[in-house]
């Protein structure tokens, strides 16, 4: 669901976007007056959106029910949400089906046996917070409500394909990929199939397997010769296909390499210079039920720029918006939303706080494991990292996606600096730094860099490539004065160009991710550092109209991209 091109071709699919019963729920009665039945009142709204963007509903945080009634021939029905802020309770004519917490995931439930005729979804959503919320309460974005991706019913037939990985190392020389696939496979009771996957137009694996509820295959590992790298500007992707007599699966993968080492990132063996910039995937017209068509826009203002790698903030996008990086070869760092500056450090220390972003990262990995663009897990940003609950946690979530995540970086943004204790469990440190909008002057930059590397060599890491993950000033789009006068775009254009020539002629810095590409409604009170309710430093602003930033950047990024050739 909800990918640039078919998932499948067997397998029925129906989508169940569209109108919607929405009800709030204000007195949270909704489960005790068993809603899940059928609820009385509300209106109809679309799905997928956000709630906030209905006059009355702005500023609501809470509870709200939502009821869909579609037809089905019956069987085995696979329900799919794209994402739902922030916990979802799901019923299917009434009977429970489970519940899921965390605002950006995939989610799914199979229901066995479903009768043929009319049903009825219900879906409860809650978007308020509380001490073990991820993320907290107070953050730097809007904190919209609803079912903001697709949703749709999935008809499994036989034995089925509900998700597999492409493990792969590549030989040093580049050349062969030695290869393994990871399977999820689904029978309703006990049943067998010929099991086939086509890599590129390759046959991997045709054997007869059985399958009883659910469960995961591994299958022989296999060498790919001749392979045809994936790497920035150069987006070869080889389709995979997976099937039985009654379902498949269509996805795709590149094979590339992406290592740190000597104060450098290499990709394909090749250094790579980071040329980035953060982008949230939000919209004041739609929130965060992002439409493609401004994608793909996005993508397009990305590339004139000379990007070649955006970050996620600050929690994991859409798969199609995934999609389009791996076909247009830009880098991508995904990481799970916990902003931490929300986080008191007994917080996040929390078991509960801990694991829920545990189980984030395991649905991110699971479910964006195979897209070649992504080269970072992030970890968390911005969290108290001078403490020992920060350390405990990083420890337990690096070693988790090392193992798991596949060929990728592990990283976290600091904002600590050098009273920071975890750059053990990174394996490029990630500075948030705001010389010359949060404190000092633009003076500062260059001190503070020499006194950072100095620090880091100290600790033993002299090895450790820097990047600069966030940095940047705020300026209201068409504010002109002297360039001295802060936020005016003649300033903001004026501490990007200088922190971009610092940071490419700084050997330690492997490149940095501009804050930010747009301006983006928040949360945080307004005031002289969230004029309009933005945080408005983006280099465009919320309708992606470009200040004086932009084309600063847009300069040195094509300059910096021209030195590569």
């Amino acid at each position: 669901m909800g990918r640039l091109f078919e998932e499948h071709i067997k397998r029925k699919v129906k989508s169940l976007d569209g109108a919607w019963k929405f009800r709030t729920d204000e007195a949270d009665c909704g489960k005790e007056e068993k809603w899940y039945l059928g609820f009385t009142g509300g209106e109809t709204v679309i799905v997928p959106s956000v709630w906030n963007l209905q006059s009355k509903l702005i500023t609501y945080e809470g509870v709200a029910w939502y009821e869909k009634t579609f037809y089905s021939e019956g069987g085995d029905l696979r329900m799919c949400f794209g994402a739902v802020m922030t916990e979802a309770d799901v019923w299917l004519d009434g009977e429970y089906l489970g519940n899921h917490y965390g605002g950006f995931s995939q989610f799914e439930f199979i229901v066995p046996g479903v009768a043929s005729g009319m049903h009825h979804l219900t879906v409860r959503v809650d978007n308020r917070f509380d001490e073990q919320s991820i993320p907290q309460a107070r953050l730097d974005w809007y904190h919209y409500g609803g079912i903001i991706r697709s949703v749709t019913m999935e008809t499994l037939e036989g034995v089925c394909i509900l998700n597999h990985r492409l493990e792969y190392t590549l030989a040093e020389d580049l050349k062969s990929a030695r290869c393994k696939f990871v399977v999820d496979l689904y029978h309703h009771e006990k049943g067998s199939a010929k099991l086939q996957i086509l890599l590129g137009d390759q046959q991997i694996y045709s054997e007869e397997i059985a399958v009883e509820g659910t469960q995961t295959l591994e299958l022989p590992e296999f060498t790919l010769e001749d392979v045809k790298l994936w790497d920035v500007g150069k987006p070869n992707l080889y389709p995979i296909s997976i099937f039985t007599d009654t379902d498949d699966l269509q996805d795709r993968v590149g094979f590339r390499k992406i290592a740190a080492e000597h104060e450098k990132i290499l990709l394909n063996g090749r250094q790579l210079e980071i040329r980035g910039v953060n982008r949230h995937e939000e919209h004041p017209d739609f929130g965060f039920a992002f439409p493609m068509g401004l994608m793909k826009k996005d993508i397009e203002l990305v590339l004139q720029m000379g990007c070649n790698a955006i970050r996620g903030s600050h929690y994991p996008n859409s798969r199609e918006f995934v999609d389009f990086l791996d076909e247009r070869g830009i880098l991508f760092w995904s990481e799970i939303p916990i902003w931490g500056v929300g986080f008191p450090e007994r917080v996040i220390g929390d078991p509960v706080v801990v694991e829920r972003g545990m189980n984030m990262h395991r649905e991110m990995v699971k479910y964006y494991y195979n897209h070649p663009c992504i080269i970072m897990w992030g970890m968390h940003n911005e969290t108290p990292s001078h403490s020992q609950e920060v350390y405990r946690m990083s420890e337990k979530y690096y070693h988790f996606l090392k193992e798991n995540g596949g060929n990728r970086l592990v990283v976290y943004a600091s904002n600590v600096n050098v009273k920071d204790i975890c750059f053990e469990f990174t394996d490029v440190i990630c500075l948030n730094e705001y010389w010359g909008w949060y404190g000092g002057d633009l003076n500062c930059w260059k001190p503070f860099l020499d006194k950072f590397i100095e620090h880091r060599n100290q600790l033993g890491l002299g090895e450790k490539p820097i990047i600069f993950s966030e940095f940047g000033a705020a300026a209201v789009y068409g504010t002109h004065d002297d360039e001295e006068i802060v936020w005016s775009e003649e300033y903001q254009a004026r501490l990007i160009s200088l922190c971009l020539r610092l940071f490419h002629e700084t050997p330690s810095v492997a490149g940095s991710f501009i804050w930010q590409f747009c301006d983006l409604r928040t949360c945080l009170e307004a005031g002289i550092n969230r004029a309009r309710g933005f945080n408005n430093k983006g280099l465009l602003n919320e309708y992606r109209k470009p200040k004086m930033a932009y084309h600063a950047a847009k300069k040195l990024y094509w300059e910096f991209a021209e030195e590569e050739q």
